[in-house]
């Protein structure tokens, strides 16, 4: 019998001790620290002292006694607010997946339509259509070839003057 009564007290305590994590830690300890700032306020405006005097002295008071007694709490919100702005997994928008992938294919296809075009470019020209020797290869348009004045030999220029 005695066995059976502590393990309900144990289940009675650990639902209770459940039930006291449901409140948020940076409650408790606000409604600590506005406690311990309010009560030494109306006593001391209970004693006829002015009201000004009196919230900047209930102001200490709650300033030393929460900081001597409320160690823990203030430790636990601290630790609550550095997980909430240090999460441990890198937090990832559902559509930046795809968004990436998006990115990366249309990087690929600019990428295949410039060597098509540098390919296209050298078989115009006659030279290799392989994509390596494409991409190496320089690239001539039509407003250079025609840019450049055609060399003369010295035999075509004697032929020119003979005529």
């Amino acid at each position: 019998m005695s066995t059976q009564r502590s393990v309900n007290l144990t289940i009675g305590t650990t639902i209770y001790a459940e039930s006291m994590k449901a409140v948020p830690s940076w409650l408790s300890y606000s409604v600590y620290r506005i406690l311990m700032f309010a009560v030494p306020l109306a006593v001391l405006l209970m004693l006829s002292i002015v009201w000004w005097i009196s919230a900047i002295v209930a102001a200490l008071i709650g300033l030393c006694l929460s900081y001597i007694f409320l160690r823990k709490p203030r430790e636990q919100v601290a630790r609550d607010l550095y997980t909430a702005r240090h999460p441990t997994a890198e937090v990832v928008h559902p559509d930046a997946e795809s968004e990436d992938a998006a990115i990366d294919r249309a990087a690929d296809a600019a990428e295949a339509a410039e060597i098509a075009e540098s390919a296209e470019a050298a078989d115009a020209a006659g030279q290799a259509t392989t994509p390596a020797a494409a991409s190496a290869a320089p690239v001539t348009t039509a407003a250079s070839a025609t840019s450049v004045p055609a060399a003369t030999s010295p035999a075509s220029e004697r032929e020119g003057s003979a005529q």
